[in-house]
Parts: C-alpha cells; sequence; structure tokens
C-alpha cells in the first residue's frame, strides 16, 4: 500500500477521494492517514479542483484539519454501509448538515498572464464552504441509481478504498491495478510456484525474486 502520506485523485467523485486519505491498514494495525497535517490537506484542495491552483490556502490549520477529517470518517461510514444495503439515518443526517453549513465558493474566469483564461477564485475559500461542497457531491452521488450502483470496494487484501467503477464491462477490481492489482498477481504468481514446487518435491518457496515479480506482472 502506499505510504500514508500519499494522496489519492482517480476514486472518480470527490466525496469519494476525500474517504481516500484513510484507507487500509498499517503494519500496526492503525488505519493509514494520509492527511497528516495542514500541507497535506492544502495538496488536497488542489488536487481534487475543489480550489483552483495558486489560491491562497493560509487559514488552512488544525482546525481544518480537523473538520475534514470528521467529515470523511462520515464519509467512510456512509459508503461502506450503502455498499452493505443502507447507510445509518445519524450519518445521512451529518452529511445533510455538512451540506447546508456553507456555500461552495464561487469560481470567476480570469485571464492569466500567458493570455489563456483560467478558473479563480475571488479571495480565501472558507472550510465550511469546502466542506459543503465535498457534502453536496457525496449526495449527489448518492441519491444517483446509476452512479451509486457504479460503487465497489477494492479487491485488494487490507485497502478498504471505494471507488466509481467506470471502466468498460464494469469490470474493474482494484482501486488502482499498479497498486493493489499488482500485488494479487504477485501473490498469485507466487502461490502456483508454491504448488508447482509442492508438486514436483521441491523446496518451499523462498522470497519472490525480481524476476517472479517482472513475470507476474506481465
Amino acid at each position: 500500500m502506499a505510504a500514508p502520506c500519499d494522496l489519492r485523485f482517480d476514486c472518480g467523485r470527490i466525496c469519494l477521494d476525500l474517504a481516500a486519505t484513510a484507507d487500509g491498514l498499517t503494519a500496526d494495525g492503525a488505519v493509514a492517514e494520509r492527511l497528516t497535517g495542514p500541507d497535506q490537506l492544502r495538496a488536497w484542495l488542489t488536487g481534487t479542483g475543489l480550489v483552483p491552483h495558486g489560491t491562497p490556502l493560509d487559514g488552512v490549520d488544525a482546525r481544518w484539519l480537523g473538520r475534514f477529517r470528521a467529515l470523511r470518517d462520515v464519509l467512510v461510514r456512509v459508503v461502506h454501509d450503502e455498499l452493505r444495503g443502507r447507510a445509518a439515518d445519524a450519518d445521512l443526517e451529518l452529511l445533510n448538515s455538512a451540506a447546508a453549513a456553507g456555500q461552495p465558493p464561487a469560481p470567476c474566469v480570469v485571464r492569466a498572464a500567458d493570455g489563456t483564461l483560467a478558473r479563480a477564485l475571488p479571495g480565501p475559500p472558507e472550510c465550511a464552504g469546502l466542506l459543503a461542497a465535498v457534502a453536496r457531491d457525496a449526495i449527489g452521488l448518492l441519491t444517483d441509481a446509476v452512479a451509486r450502483g457504479r460503487l465497489r470496494q477494492c479487491e485488494g487484501e487490507s485497502c478498504t478504498l471505494v471507488y466509481l467503477d467506470t471502466s468498460r464491462g464494469r469490470r474493474r477490481r482494484w482501486c488502482s491495478s499498479e497498486v493493489c492489482g499488482n500485488r494479487e498477481r504477485v501473490a498469485r504468481h507466487r502461490r502456483r510456484t508454491m504448488v508447482r514446487r509442492e508438486q514436483s518435491g521441491g523446496a518451499a518457496a523462498g522470497p519472490v525474486t525480481p524476476a517472479e515479480k517482472f513475470s507476474a506482472g506481465r
């Protein structure tokens, strides 16, 4: 699994990208925290496109971090409960409250130094407004039957990430083919190697070699 500070922007929705900032387990069994501080939150806000690059985010502090983590925890529970059949009403109320607590910032178009048009905000965004934007995105997802039907949980071992499956044939199994998918291919190749060695009476399989990893990933 990626390092806890690594951010993901490939889940298909902003709300799912926020949920992905805490996914899977570390070696000691703790949840892998990706929003480790205000700097990571700033990177997440610009990475998702919630705020344009270059927007002043000096106000992002520990209080912002706590509020985004709180909304993230609600989103994780709601999305996983929805996958299992039904989200808890109490969490839906928390989601509704976040959606109504602020006004998402209205972008404007400006002329960049090179003459092209760029998106910008008229001023520094407020925390409540950005939280509302994420909550409203989640509400839009959950109330769209087609989009909700494309929610998938990664099949990777110890990975709890949920993504929107927009692949052809809806056959996507992993949050990332390069991360969880490759890990599964290596494990599958290792299992086949062990079976062949046991059937031939050979020694137990040792560590996976670079050649085996390359072969498994093909």
